[in-house]
Parts: C-alpha cells; sequence; structure tokens
C-alpha cells in the first residue's frame, strides 16, 4: 500500500469519526510538529491522544482501499489506535530522514498501550522495515498482548523477518499456545530449520506425555526426511483423530515420496485430504 495514499484514508476515516475538537486538535498539532520538526510536540502528542480521543467513538470504515479496509477490521481498530497511526504515518511521510529516529526512539518509551498499537499497525508505516529491531524485541517480551499484536493476524513478521526470527515466533506462539492458525503465510515462511525444531519439540513434549497442536506441524510437509516420516507414522497411527488429519495434511502435501507412499495406508484419511474434506483451514478447529 502507498503510504501517502494510507495517510489520506486515515485522515478521512478520522475526520469522519472523530468529533470535530478533536479532530482539529489533531490536525494543528500536527501542523506544528511537521512545521518546526518538533521532537517534543511529537511525543506530547502521542502521549496525550488518549486523553484527547474517545476511544468509545465508533470508526466508520467506509474505505476506498479495500484491502486497508479489511486489516482494519481484521485488527479491530478504534479511533485511538488510528489517531496513533496516523500521526506516525503523517510525520513519516513528510520528513523521513529527520522523524525515523525520533519514532523509534518514541516506540522504546510507549508504554503497553501505546506499544500494541505500533507493533498491530507496523505494516503501514511509510519505510517499515526501518523498525523491525522493535517488532524482533517484542518477540521476547512476556506481555502476550505485546507478542500477539506482532505474531497473530499481522503481514510485518512474513515481510521482514529473516528465518530465525520467524522460527522464533512460531515457536514462542506455540509455546504460548496461541491458535497458530492466526499466525500469516505459514506455508511460505516454512524452512528446513524451523522443520526440525519442530520434530525435537514433538519428541519433548511426548516424552512428557504432553500433547501438540496438531496444528503445529503445518510448516513440515516441504522438509519431510527420515527422522519426520517417523514422526509422521506416529500421527497418522494416533488413537486422536485431529493428530491423523495432521498427518495426512503433511502427508499430502509432502514432495518427499516415502510420505505420499505412506499417506496410502491410510485410503479414509487419504480422501478426505484429496476430495478437500479436510484442509488445513477447516480441519483443526
Amino acid at each position: 500500500m502507498n503510504s501517502t495514499k494510507i495517510e489520506g484514508e486515515l485522515k478521512s476515516l478520522l475526520k469522519n469519526s472523530l468529533d470535530e475538537l478533536a479532530f482539529q486538535w489533531l490536525t494543528s498539532k500536527l501542523e506544528v510538529i511537521i512545521g518546526s520538526n518538533s521532537t517534543k510536540d511529537l511525543y506530547l502528542t502521542y502521549s496525550l491522544l488518549s486523553s484527547k480521543v474517545n476511544q468509545d467513538e465508533s470508526l466508520e470504515l467506509n474505505l476506498e482501499d479495500e484491502s486497508l479496509q479489511s486489516y482494519l477490521v481484521e485488527q479491530e481498530a478504534d479511533v485511538l489506535e488510528i489517531s496513533r497511526i496516523y500521526l506516525l504515518v503523517s510525520v513519516l511521510n513528510e520528513n523521513p530522514e529527520f522523524f525515523e529516529p525520533k519514532v523509534a526512539n518514541l516506540i522504546q518509551v510507549a508504554d503497553t498501550g501505546e506499544l500494541v498499537t505500533f507493533l498491530k499497525f507496523l505494516i503501514l508505516l511509510p519505510n517499515g522495515e526501518r523498525f523491525k529491531h522493535s517488532a524482533v524485541e517484542a518477540l521476547r517480551t512476556n506481555i502476550a498482548t505485546v507478542f500477539e499484536a506482532i505474531s497473530m493476524n499481522n503481514p510485518y513478521p512474513a515481510t521482514y523477518f529473516n528465518d530465525q526470527q520467524w522460527n522464533q515466533m512460531y515457536l514462542k506462539a506455540a509455546f504460548m499456545q496461541l491458535d497458530l492458525s492466526n499466525i500469516l503465510e505459514v506455508d511460505t515462511r516454512a524452512n528446513k530449520d524451523l522443520a526440525r525444531i519442530i520434530s525435537d519439540y514433538a519428541h519433548e513434549r511426548w516424552a512428557a506425555s504432553r500433547d501438540i497442536d496438531p496444528l503445529f506441524w503445518r510448516p513440515v510437509s516441504s522438509f519431510i526426511d527420515e527422522s519426520i516420516l517417523e514422526d509422521m507414522k506416529r500421527l497418522l497411527e494416533s488413537e486422536s483423530n485431529k493428530e491423523n488429519i495432521s498427518g495426512a495434511l503433511c502427508c499430502y502435501h509432502a514432495s518427499n515420496k516415502e510420505a505420499k507412499k505412506l499417506l496410502e495406508n491410510y485410503p479414509e484419511l487419504h480422501n478426505q485430504v484429496k476430495n478437500g474434506e479436510v484442509t488445513w483451514e477447516n480441519a483443526i478447529k
């Protein structure tokens, strides 16, 4: 999405959703911040938005950009979050060289709510990759809302994280027992190291007689080797129907011929996957 277009869409959205005084206050502050390159006013305005904007105001979502509208709906955006992101997008569009380090510092001292907003909508900022440090830092947090903001229904990790960062996020989401179906682009970001980590983690869980989220296995399909093939046998022989389906989906979508051949020993499962009766999207719910 073009950042100038995003700025215009967010401004229109706020004009139709905020009360007139709040909208005028925000636009006047923006003029001061941009006109004088004021770091102090940027920080004060970002902080004061929570007292100036009525978070309970309903958003009138009627944007020209359907993808932006879908994203805001998916993230359950409210007027305070949109106000904060509009402020950041505007200053970064106007003078990125000056404001990028200021925004990075702002997020370093942000409270939890401000940080969650930043992470949820980071993908909308111009040159979003410049703020990857903050996104990676969020992977180390023990605050669930902060980790969920960067990992759940967020395209930023798939777009900008390297494999190590992506794998760390995926494994931590599983460890925190979050809904893995809310991680975007799992198939495209699957990699050999992650497949090995998944297998190792599964063995630890099995040794401790602990359950494993069947969705956890999704990234292994393209990386089934001799060791992981043994894991597939275990899933297909499990007394859990969800694990049976998980093993069947991995084997069906595998490039490994032995995995495909293994699935043929379970014709009912094979046909369920082949006919689209079970998929990663519907089978594990």
